[in-house]
C-alpha cells in the first residue's frame, strides 16, 4: 500500500492544484457568461468533446491501451517502443479525423443536444462555439495517449499537472471576456464567440504540448509507423470494439441528460444545463483528486499482476485502493451533502450570476454529494474488468446505466415542477450508480475470486462512524449561520472555513481513534513531508 500511497500522493498533489484552479476557472466562467441561454449554449458545446473524450479515454485507455502497452513492454524485444509508435500514429490520424468531422457536423450536433424549442439565433451561437471547441478532441486525445504511455512507465506527475496550465490559459481568456464580452445571447458578437471558443481550445492545446514534451523527456521518440500486421494492434482493436459500444451507449445517456437539462433551462432560466454542468464539475473534485490518482496508479500494477496470474495480490491491490479512496470520499460526500449551497454561493455569486442561481447549483451538488461514494467505487470496480482485458462487461453495464438513468430522468422531466427538474436528474444519477455499484461488485468478485468484502465493509463502517459526527457538526455551524444572517459569499466562506474545517478535523481525529489505517497513513505521509 505504501507504493500506491506515494504514487497517489504525487498525482493527488497535481490533481488538487488542477482541480482548485479548475474551481477558479469555473467560477470565472459563470461570472462571465452566467447560467442563462449563453451559459447553456457554451456548456452544451463544451461538454460534447469533454464528455466524449472523458468516456473514450477512460474506457479505451483504461480497458485497452494501458494493459496492451504493459503486455507489449513485457513481450516485445524492443520493450514495446515500436508498438507505442504505431499506437500514437493511429491515435493522431483517427482523432484528427474525428475532430474534423465534428467541426463539419457542428450544426446538426448542436441541434441534437439543445432544446427543440430554441430559436435560430440560439442554435447558431451554440454551433459557432462548437466549431471552435470540437478541435479539442484531437489535442485532448493525443495528450491523453501521451499520458497513458507515461503512466506505463510509472511517470504520473506530468499527466496530473498539465491541466493546471490549461486552467491558467482559460482563466486569462475568461478575464478578458468578462471585460469585453456579454452574457446576453441576443447581444453576443462573433468576436466574443471567437475569444471564448478559441481561448478554451488554446488551453487544451497547451495541456497536450506539456504531455508531449514530458513523453520526449522519458526517452519516447515519435516515429510514424503505419504497419499493423503482427503488431498486437489487432488484439487492441478487438478489445476496443466493446469499449466503443460502452462509449456510444454512454453518449446516448449524456444526450438524454443534456437535452432534458437544456429544456428545463428554457422553461426555468438559471435551472438548466449550466446548473447541471457546474454542479457536476464540483462533484468531480474529490473524485478527481483522490480516486483518479489511485486508479491511475493501480491499473498498470493490476494489469501486470493479472498477466502474471497473481490474483491474490491483485485482490489485495484492489481492496487497498477502495479503502484508500473511501477514507477521503466518505467525508467529502457527506460534507458536500450538507454544505453544497455554501460552496456554490461562495464560488458562483459573482459577475452575471445571482445568489439565487448559485444556491440552486448547490442543491444539485447536495444530491451529487450522496452519489460520490457509489460512483467512485463503481469506477474502481471497472478497473478489475479492464485489468483482465474484459471490455464486454463494462459495455453491458453501461447499457443498464443508460436505461435506468434515462428512464428516471424522463420521469423527473415530465412530473416535477420546472425548477426541480435538474435536481431530479441528479437523483436519477444517484439511484443509477447505487444499483450499478451493487451489480458490478458481484460480477467483479466472481471474476477475480473475491473482493475481501468483509474487510472493506468493516473499514467503511469505521469511516462512516467517524464521518457522520463531522457532517453533523458542519450542519450545526450552517444552521447557526442561517439563524444569524442570510446566505452571502462572506457568510458562506465563514461556514466553509469553520464548519467544513472543523468537520474534517473531527473526522481525522475520530478516524485515527477508530484505527482507520488509511487515514493514519495519510497523516503520517503529510507529517513526514512537512517535517522534511
Amino acid at each position: 500500500m505504501s507504493r500506491m500511497l506515494r504514487a497517489s500522493a504525487i498525482m493527488a498533489a497535481g490533481t488538487m492544484v488542477s482541480r482548485l484552479t479548475g474551481f477558479v476557472r469555473t467560477a470565472m466562467l459563470a461570472a462571465a457568461i452566467g447560467t442563462l441561454a449563453l451559459g447553456d449554449a457554451y456548456n452544451a458545446a463544451y461538454q460534447i468533446p469533454y464528455i466524449l473524450l472523458d468516456l473514450l479515454l477512460q474506457g479505451v485507455l483504461s480497458a485497452v491501451v494501458v494493459p496492451v502497452i504493459v503486455r507489449a513492454q513485457k513481450r516485445d524485444p524492443d520493450g514495446g517502443q515500436a508498438f507505442e509508435q504505431r499506437l500514437m500514429t493511429l491515435g493522431v490520424v483517427v482523432l484528427t479525423a474525428v475532430a474534423v468531422i465534428g467541426v463539419l457536423l457542428a450544426r446538426p450536433i448542436m441541434e441534437l443536444y439543445t432544446a427543440s424549442n430554441w430559436s435560430e439565433d440560439k442554435v447558431a451561437v451554440a454551433t459557432t462555439l462548437a466549431r471552435y471547441l470540437l478541435p479539442q478532441i484531437a489535442f485532448f486525445g493525443i495528450g491523453s495517449l501521451a499520458g497513458a504511455i507515461l503512466n506505463t512507465r510509472d511517470r504520473f506527475a506530468a499527466p496530473m499537472w498539465a491541466p493546471v496550465l490549461n486552467n491558467i490559459v482559460v482563466m486569462g481568456v475568461l478575464a478578458a471576456y468578462y471585460v469585453v464580452g456579454t452574457s446576453d445571447i441576443e447581444k453576443v458578437s462573433e468576436r466574443d464567440l471567437t475569444l471564448l471558443g478559441l481561448g478554451t481550445t488554446a488551453g487544451i492545446l497547451a495541456q497536450a504540448l506539456v504531455l508531449i514534451v514530458a513523453l520526449h523527456r522519458v526517452g519516447f521518440r515519435f516515429r510514424p509507423r503505419f504497419g499493423v500486421r503482427n503488431t498486437g494492434l489487432g488484439e487492441a482493436a478487438r478489445a476496443a470494439v466493446w469499449t466503443f459500444v460502452f462509449v456510444g451507449v454512454n453518449q446516448i445517456g449524456f444526450w438524454v441528460t443534456t437535452k432534458l437539462a437544456t429544456g428545463a433551462g428554457d422553461r426555468a432560466p438559471g435551472a438548466g444545463n449550466s446548473a447541471w454542468a457546474y454542479a457536476f464539475q464540483l462533484f468531480q473534485l474529490p473524485y478527481g483528486i483522490i480516486a483518479v490518482s489511485v486508479i491511475t496508479a493501480m491499473l498498470p500494477r493490476m494489469s501486470r499482476l493479472v498477466a502474471d496470474g497473481d490474483f491474490a495480490t491483485a485482490r489485495e491491490e484492489f481492496s487497498s485502493g477502495v479503502r484508500m479512496v473511501s477514507c477521503v470520499i466518505v467525508p467529502a460526500g457527506l460534507l458536500l451533502m450538507v454544505l453544497g449551497p455554501a460552496v456554490t454561493t461562495l464560488i458562483f455569486s459573482w459577475g452575471h450570476m445571482t445568489t439565487g442561481n448559485a444556491i440552486y447549483i448547490g442543491h444539485v451538488l447536495q444530491v451529487f454529494g450522496v452519489a460520490l461514494m457509489p460512483f467512485s467505487v463503481f469506477q474502481l470496480l471497472l478497473r478489475i474488468f479492464y485489468s483482465f482485458g474484459d471490455t464486454r462487461t463494462p459495455a453491458i453495464m453501461s447499457g443498464v446505466n443508460v436505461v435506468i438513468n434515462a428512464s428516471l430522468s424522463l420521469v423527473a422531466y415530465f412530473t416535477l415542477p420546472d425548477r426541480y427538474i435538474v435536481i431530479g436528474l441528479a437523483f436519477a444519477y444517484l439511484i443509477t450508480y447505487v444499483a450499478l455499484c451493487g451489480v458490478a461488485w458481484v460480477l467483479a468478485s466472481r471474476k477475480i475470486g473475491g473482493l475481501a468484502g468483509r474487510e472493506v465493509t468493516a473499514g467503511l463502517g469505521r469511516m462512516y462512524a467517524a464521518a457522520i459526527p463531522a457532517a453533523a457538526l458542519a450542519l450545526a455551524v450552517l444552521w447557526l449561520a442561517r439563524e444569524i444572517t442570510s446566505i452571502t459569499p462572506v457568510s458562506s466562506a465563514v461556514v466553509l472555513v469553520v464548519g467544513g474545517g472543523a468537520g474534517m478535523l473531527l473526522y481525522m481525529l475520530a478516524a485515527h481513534r477508530l484505527r482507520v489505517p488509511e487515514v493514519r497513513s495519510i497523516i503520517g505521509l503529510v507529517a513526514s513531508r512537512v517535517g522534511r
